[in-house]
């Protein structure tokens, strides 16, 4: 995705103005802008000059954010100066210069409303020459309104510049509002100086009740007060981003023909050797290649409790070392390090758009013209009904100035931005503002067995030593583990490494063997102080021992419990059996108990055997168990699981990237070189299950919030412009001042964005309030056993495809068709693999196909 910043825009119609200019462009295949950062994201093959040039043809101005076509060492080198950009980016410069504004205006305009309001409503006094000289008051309130409107010009040179290219925005209307009053008020001041040269001084009076010069100002400096409110808040949703920017470091000590060297983090390459000292900070990625240390990872992952390091593990920018000296070699660096891929998925979070903004997004890009459509309606309807200009025209700029497009507007984009900020602060990471909303709405969760629920590395879990092979022994599990590591420790079998593990623990020493060798698939055998020692399962081991019945039973017993029994002989005794397990995740079984009381069905997929999926099921709680599931099968359990409710699969990211790239939402589990796997939408960094709820909490949380800031939106504008138009005035004899409806405008997107800030106080790992998702309409059944609806694929060979542009036109047109339920389409291998739900011609196909101008080679 490329980025631009777009300038310019004031409100959502600006926003909406400008999404649709560049999504008309050819080669572009999705847009989205956000207003609350500025932002446009961009998909497509259009070049950069193409992009800005539809921007600039909308009346706004845009500039890409970074070059796509850098090389790799060119981004190393440049990484520093592009974080400052960033941070300078996210910088609030608008909101000391609307305090100025603020400031000035107010200045003018206190000194206005003494002369107008204070002199008029409640007699305070004037100089001796204003005393009767009406014409003078008038001349004055005159200069003091155009004092503050020169200060405020930026209102109306956006709000007439927009018109003018049929874009009219929310300063389109604070201009039409402030314009009319001052307008209106001129023409009052020259009708009161013909009067005053006729003599009739009972005319001069009343043309001083038709002046409207305070609300042509208020109207500025009150909306100018929200601007400055709505500015200030929005800056604070970025706090997230910009507090991971300042973890950057900016030094870095390497070693470089023996000598240390202090440089700036920018100029650290691949492979070179960096050293860090307790107290600083890691400056980029890199593995340990001397010293023992622990880091302080809290940064990046939100865990505050140091994790211990030690040669060959791998360290993160931004982390800080907190014990030991350690000399580490870089291995990311620049832009590729997790610090600055975090900080790239926050920010492309928020520059995407979530679907439920759609909503807003077609109100806004209509709301401006309909305003002011009311508000002619409103002048000329008041008119007719007899009421005097200066009434109607009063209703009419009340119409304009407390309608509020920016409230639409902000409702979505802040309140994913502070979500998402929240998010990252838990090491739980949204791609997309889509994949925020979406993991709120998961009704079935895919949990993958190994490293997702259980931690993916084996331990030894029981020792049970043959109490008649070690009767001279006191020790018997510790001699029977002697035994076993020693004959293990040839061995590259992670079984083996297990039972290594146990054995530096409990401090056991190895001695050394002979004759080492391995028989595959069966165990290894190998000479220890003069005695064969055989080692592996029951099979292997029964062919050269007797093996109890008792033995026999406990081996039936750790399968069942889904560990795997190895058996250990020494000549023709056995000595024993040692079960290894991979052991389930200390907050495996809280999490799945989190996600089951939030109405979410839990499913498990593992290749191993039904009898120890099983057992590892039962102990995390899953709803299902599916096993002797293999990779690349995983991808097609997650297909036939999405026609029972939307799907989230949870897995490492590698081995189910399919399934994760199939799912309705992909979740990886893992930190590190995890952190840019490109097939899941979220990203949990902490490599704990319990982040799953957690995510699931957040986006629901979040999802709420927008919900509240559009019916907020939706609820001001619709009460409150039917009150200023004077709809309640014949029956109740309501009518609004338009500087109370510029106050009113000024609070509704403040108080949308204060909302939104709220986020920040959501407990993510709070299950206190958790409740049941809300069943799926389409799928008003949610059962494991229902029968499925039977599909097929077709591959279609295609001509003429040249971008992505043209797959995106294929794709559409072809998941059109009801009897197509899916369509995956390349370019460059020519083909579009379709996922048919019904039946459907070969001719119907290549004839949709081909009415996008493409031609069909033949469809198998």
């Amino acid at each position: 995705m490329k980025q631009y910043t777009v300038t310019g825009m004031s409100c959502a119609a600006c926003s909406a103005r400008v999404e649709k200019a560049v999504s008309k462009v050819d080669g572009v295949t999705s847009c989205s802008v956000s207003l609350l950062t500025n932002s446009m994201g961009v998909e497509g093959s259009a070049t950069d000059a193409q992009i800005v040039e539809a921007v600039e043809q909308a009346g706004y101005g845009a500039s890409p954010k970074g070059t796509a076509t850098e090389s790799d060492n060119d981004k190393a080198n440049n990484s520093l100066e592009q974080l400052k950009a960033a941070q300078d980016a996210l910088v609030d410069r608008e909101t000391p210069k609307l305090v100025n504004r603020l400031i000035a205006s107010l200045i003018f305009l206190v000194v206005l409303m003494y002369f107008s309001m204070g002199h008029m409503m409640w007699g305070w006094p004037l100089p001796e020459f204003f005393n009767g000289n009406h014409v003078a008051m008038g001349l004055l309130q005159l200069l003091l309104t155009v004092a503050v409107m020169v200060i405020n010009q930026k209102f109306f040179i956006s709000g007439f510049k927009g018109l003018i290219h049929g874009a009219p925005n929310m300063d389109t209307l604070v201009a039409l509002g402030s314009a009319a009053s001052f307008g209106y008020s001129v023409y009052a001041l020259f009708a009161m100086t013909a009067a005053q040269v006729n003599g009739d001084m009972d005319e001069v009076m009343s043309y001083m009740h038709e002046f409207y010069f305070e609300s042509a100002a208020m109207i500025l400096a009150l909306i100018t007060v929200g601007k400055m409110l709505e500015a200030h808040s929005k800056g604070k949703t970025t706090d997230a981003l910009k507090s991971l920017m300042q973890l950057a470091p900016k030094t870095a000590t390497v070693v470089r023909d023996g000598v240390e060297q202090e440089i700036s983090v920018d100029a650290v390459k691949k492979g070179d050797i960096f050293v860090v000292r307790p107290g600083e900070n890691i400056p980029v990625d890199g593995e340990i290649i001397d010293g023992t240390t622990a880091v302080n990872e809290s940064a990046l992952t939100g865990e505050s409790i140091p994790v211990d390091k030690q040669p060959k593990d791998t360290v993160s920018a931004a982390t800080v070392n907190q014990s030991g000296f350690i000399k580490c070699h870089a291995t990311r660096v620049g832009e590729d390090t997790t610090l600055s891929q975090i900080i790239q998925m926050v920010s492309d979070a928020a520059a995407t758009k979530a679907p439920i903004a759609k909503i807003a997004d077609r109100v806004s890009g209509v709301f401006v013209p309909a305003v002011i459509t009311i508000a002619i309606i409103t002048i000329i309807a008041w008119l007719i009904a007899g009421e005097t200009v200066g009434f109607a025209l009063a209703r009419g700029i009340s119409v304009l100035v407390i309608s509020c497009p920016c409230a639409l507007g902000l409702a979505t984009p802040v309140a994913i931005m502070v979500g998402n900020g929240k998010g990252a602060k838990s090491g739980i990471l949204f791609k997309t503002a889509a994949s925020l909303e979406a993991t709120g709405r998961t009704q079935i969760v895919a949990l993958d067995k190994t490293g997702t629920i259980t931690s993916g590395e084996p331990k030894v879990t029981d020792i049970v030593p043959d109490e008649t092979f070690f009767e001279e022994t006191g020790n018997h599990a510790g001699a029977l583990l002697a035994i076993a590591a020693s004959v293990e420790a040839k061995s590259e079998h992670p079984l083996a490494k297990a039972i290594m593990e146990r054995a530096k623990t409990d401090e056991i020493a190895v001695a050394e063997v002979t004759d080492f060798s391995a028989v595959v698939g069966n165990g290894l055998t190998a000479i220890l102080a003069g005695k064969m020692i055989k080692a592996g399962n029951l099979a292997f081991v029964s062919k050269f021992v007797k093996v109890s019945d008792d033995m026999r039973a406990k081996a039936v017993e750790f399968s069942k419990e889904g560990k795997t029994p190895l058996f250990f002989a020494a000549d023709d005794r056995l000595c024993g059996i040692i079960a290894v397990a991979d052991t389930i995740k200390e907050d495996s079984p809280e999490a799945v108990r989190q996600l089951k009381n939030m109405g979410i069905r839990v499913v498990m997929l593992t290749g191993d055997n039904e009898q120890t999926a099983n057992a590892i099921g039962k102990q995390a709680g899953v709803d299902e168990v599916i096993a002797g599931v293999l990779p690349d099968g995983k991808e097609a359990v997650i297909r036939k699981l999405k026609k029972q409710g939307r799907v989230a699969m949870v897995g490492d990211g590698i081995n189910d990237a399919p399934a994760l790239t199939r799912a309705d939402m992909g979740i990886a589990i893992g930190a590190g070189s995890d952190v840019a796997i490109d097939a899941a939408d979220v990203v949990l960094m902490k490599s704990r299950l319990i982040d799953v709820p957690a995510a699931v909490r957040l986006s629901r949380a979040t999802l709420t919030n927008i919900h509240e800031n559009l019916f907020w939106a939706f609820f001001y504008n619709v009460i409150g412009i039917p009150l200023a138009a004077g709809l309640w005035y014949p029956l109740l004899g309501w009518k609004l001042n338009p500087m109370f409806g510029a106050a009113a405008m000024s609070l509704s997107s403040f108080c949308v964005v204060t909302n939104a800030l709220r986020l920040n106080l959501c407990r993510v790992y709070d299950p206190k309030h958790d409740r049941k998702a809300t069943p799926d309409r389409k799928n008003k059944t949610n059962k494991p056993n229902e029968s499925e609806e039977k599909s097929m694929t077709k591959t279609m060979n295609i001509e003429g495809m040249m971008c992505g542009h043209c797959e995106a036109r294929v794709k559409k047109a072809l998941e059109a068709l009801d009897a197509v339920s899916e369509a995956v389409v390349s370019h460059e291998s020519g083909t579009a693999v379709v996922t048919l739900s019904s039946d459907i011609s070969d001719e119907k196909l290549k004839e949709t196909v081909e009415a996008e101008d493409y031609k069909v080679t033949s469809i198998q």
